[in-house]
């Protein structure tokens, strides 16, 4: 077995294991650090392939800004973070564990290709990775591409009014019943007996 072909077996292991987790876990935060993984793992497989500009956006836009997304998302929702609070310790054992395992797959990348490639890459187009992906998506895959777009814009809507929705705790003034308030709702006048001071 060539090292290529151990490291794609040992990524195709561990996006495996790290989506089962995403799916199985009942912690949201956890959720979102093996989602992190897996798509770490997933950049690690298309370097693989020489698809390097795939690798670098999958990690720049889901990790970094789709991630970002997620956990904005799960912070807004009703979960009782007072509870996750009082067992912040619990995360260190998950982070700690995806965070070792990204590491080992960019050392896995790093020997592979400084001891060189075993088997035969297949041949590169002609051009730039990033000129024949254009072309693939703005010419031959414009429709798909256009409704990926559309299915991003309807999350992103769905996101918005999930955290702009009427929560319990919210405290928030009415500027209608207050320009419809009068004197006489504004001050009560209570008549009391008075009463003697103590001697």
């Amino acid at each position: 077995m060539s090292f290529q072909t151990f490291t794609f077996y040992a990524f195709a292991a561990i996006l495996v294991f790290a989506a089962l987790r995403v799916i199985t876990t009942r912690n949201p935060v956890h959720a979102a650090l093996w989602l992190v993984l897996s798509f770490f793992t997933a950049a690690g497989i298309w370097l693989l392939l020489q698809a390097e500009f795939l690798a670098i956006a999958l990690v720049l836009v889901y990790v970094g800004a789709v991630m970002v997304l997620f956990l904005f998302v799960v912070m807004m929702l009703d979960v009782n973070f007072d509870s996750l609070r009082q067992h912040f310790r619990s995360f260190l054992p998950v982070g700690t564990a995806v965070g070792m395992l990204v590491l080992l797959e960019m050392a896995l990348v790093i020997v592979g290709s400084a001891v060189g490639r075993t088997v035969s890459a297949p041949a590169a187009p002609a051009g730039s990775n990033t000129q024949a992906l254009g072309m693939l998506l703005y010419v031959d895959y414009v429709y798909p591409f256009e409704i990926a777009a559309v299915v991003l814009l309807v999350a992103i809507i769905a996101a918005i009014a999930l955290t702009h929705r009427k929560r319990r705790e919210m405290k928030h003034q009415d500027p209608s019943a207050q320009v419809r308030v009068r004197a006489s709702e504004r001050v009560r006048l209570v008549s009391m007996p008075s009463e003697k001071p103590p001697v």
